[in-house]
């Protein structure tokens, strides 16, 4: 299985390469791509670099360009297509269908992947795009089984690739509306989900209080860590109680779930964290494969090897077990 590893800056780029990924993506410095914040990502001449660096190391590089145009800016989007392939780019990761349409006419030998902005999660979706674009591959979101992403490999035909570690989101992929509610940047469109510049921390009472926008997300005590205000992360009152009613601030880690990932047909294992550190970049990539180096040895696969720098510095399975089924 392939390690695909992220890269949200050209040293992020040289040092995921350097850890051993087998392919990065990353994306350009603009609203093309989903992890559109200030201070990441690539001009198209920082792009055609960090590619020429992987390709001399047997690295591949994939450009996501992975939100939904804006009606009268689609030429924005398609500019950041051709300067991908001109910059060298293995493949594409793109969800919008207007916009792949594009790609598989004008680049007919491109390789496509469908980015799990697409939220291609059944057979039939994803042979839709196998045949009207002749996409190669699909990112499945992050609410199946491992028992669903085994029937879809088996349907479908198609190469899979599924994350194994990084941020959870619970909506689903590419609909989401809460951050463009919440302070008018959308995911979706703009690239960006609960954006930085509308973050504020304040001290009230020996607690600390998160805000996103005009909304209060959450209320730490002084010894607990604050986790970063996402407005699916907060702490909700309701009748009942109080507490993470939609989604607990953790991170995914499927590390151990690597045979179980293989022996259904996975052909890649994704990282999430393109606005992460340079030093979580190396330390998640290494250490990821070394677990894939002891499920090809038939050796244990070491659990919570990540914890300390995993969100809320705990880990969840998310829904490759689906427990309360």
């Amino acid at each position: 299985m392939e390690l695909i590893c992220p890269a949200g800056t050209p040293s992020s780029l040289r040092a995921a390469v350097d850890a051993g990924a087998d392919a990065i993506y990353c994306g350009f410095r603009n609203e093309t791509n989903a992890r559109n914040f200030p201070g990441l990502n690539f001009s198209p001449e920082e792009l055609a670099d960090g590619v020429a660096y992987a390709h001399r190391k047997g690295v591949k590089v994939l450009v996501a360009i992975n939100t939904f145009p804006r009606a009268g800016a689609i030429e924005l989007w398609r500019r950041a297509v051709g300067d991908a392939l001109g910059a060298g780019a293995d493949a594409l990761i793109l969800c919008d269908i207007g916009l792949m349409s594009y790609a598989a006419e004008r680049y007919p030998a491109a390789r496509l992947h469908v980015s799990v902005q697409a939220a291609a999660a059944n057979a039939d979706a994803i042979r839709f795009y196998m045949e009207r674009f002749n996409a190669k591959r699909v990112v499945l979101p992050r609410v199946l089984s491992v028992s669903e992403i085994a029937a879809i490999v088996r349907e479908a035909g198609c190469e899979v690739e599924v994350f194994v570690f990084g941020g959870l989101c619970v909506m689903a992929e590419g609909r989401c509306s809460l951050s463009s509610y919440a302070t008018g940047l959308s995911p979706n469109m703009n690239g960006v989900c609960s954006p930085a510049s509308h973050v504020a921390y304040e001290e009230k009472g020996g607690a600390v209080v998160s805000r996103l926008g005009d909304f209060t997300i959450n209320k730490f005590g002084k010894e607990e860590p604050a986790a970063y205000p996402t407005l699916c992360k907060g702490r909700f009152r309701t009748e009942i109680s109080t507490g993470y009613i939609f989604e607990d601030p953790v991170s995914l880690d499927a590390a151990t779930l690597l045979p179980s990932l293989r022996k259904a047909g996975v052909t890649a294992l994704k990282i999430e964290g393109r606005q992460r550190s340079r030093a979580y970049i190396e330390n998640v990539v290494r250490s990821f494969r070394e677990a894939l180096a002891a499920l090809e040895n038939e050796q244990p696969i070491s659990e919570r090897m990540l914890e300390a720098i995993s969100e809320g510095q705990s880990n969840t399975l998310g829904a490759y077990r689906k427990t309360w089924r």
